[in-house]
């Protein structure tokens, strides 16, 4: 063989690794934006998350903890006997026509799940604090087929129920997972 054809065997060759290793760069780096994008469009709303990063508390380590509702923050604290708060929930509280009551109670009954034909709405894993079912803590609204409210999902945070305290569906679903008959509810 020449020292010409070997020369030109090489480039040749050179130039085929190349443009394969672009090409899986290309399809690599497009895989990585396609996820990406994917991910972004799949990413799951605040409003069915937990409102804080860190694990919920574990109540058996904290047997007199209670929970104490902020209506001017619209917050739900987990706290323990001497005050201090393990856990933070954004919360929509009742409408100033119809408010959320103010005082103290204990947890009552609970349930995976109701809806009001009145008031048009619904919500999953409530827990009741007043009246066995009137005043409850709940998820965000759902519709009567069980769909949650999305327009209704983003009030959290301020006051937009019928006198509940509405959370997202994760700590909704903590305290009606974890927190025991009778523990106290603080409003104010």
């Amino acid at each position: 063989m020449s020292a010409f054809y070997k020369e030109e065997f090489t480039v040749k060759r050179l130039k085929l690794i190349l443009t394969t290793l672009l090409a899986v760069i290309s399809l690599v780096g497009g895989a990585v934006v396609a996820t990406t994008t994917a991910n972004a469009k799949e990413k799951t709303p605040t409003w069915k998350q937990p409102s804080e990063t860190k694990a919920y508390p574990n109540l058996k380590k904290h047997k007199h903890a209670y929970i104490k509702v902020s209506i001017a923050k619209q917050r739900v604290y987990i706290r323990t006997s001497k005050h201090k708060t393990l856990y933070t929930m954004v919360c929509s509280t009742g409408k100033k026509s119809s408010p959320t009551p103010t005082g103290t109670y204990h947890i009552q009954n609970r349930g995976t799940h109701f809806y009001n034909a009145g008031s048009k709405e619904g919500a999953n894993y409530w827990t009741s604090f007043k009246y066995w079912g009137t005043y409850l803590f709940h998820s965000v609204p759902v519709n009567a087929h069980g769909k949650y409210i999305v327009s209704e999902a983003h009030k959290l945070g301020k006051r937009a129920s019928h006198g509940c305290v509405r959370l997202s569906v994760a700590d909704a679903h903590w305290i009606y997972s974890h927190v025991p008959a009778g523990m106290k509810v603080v409003i104010h």
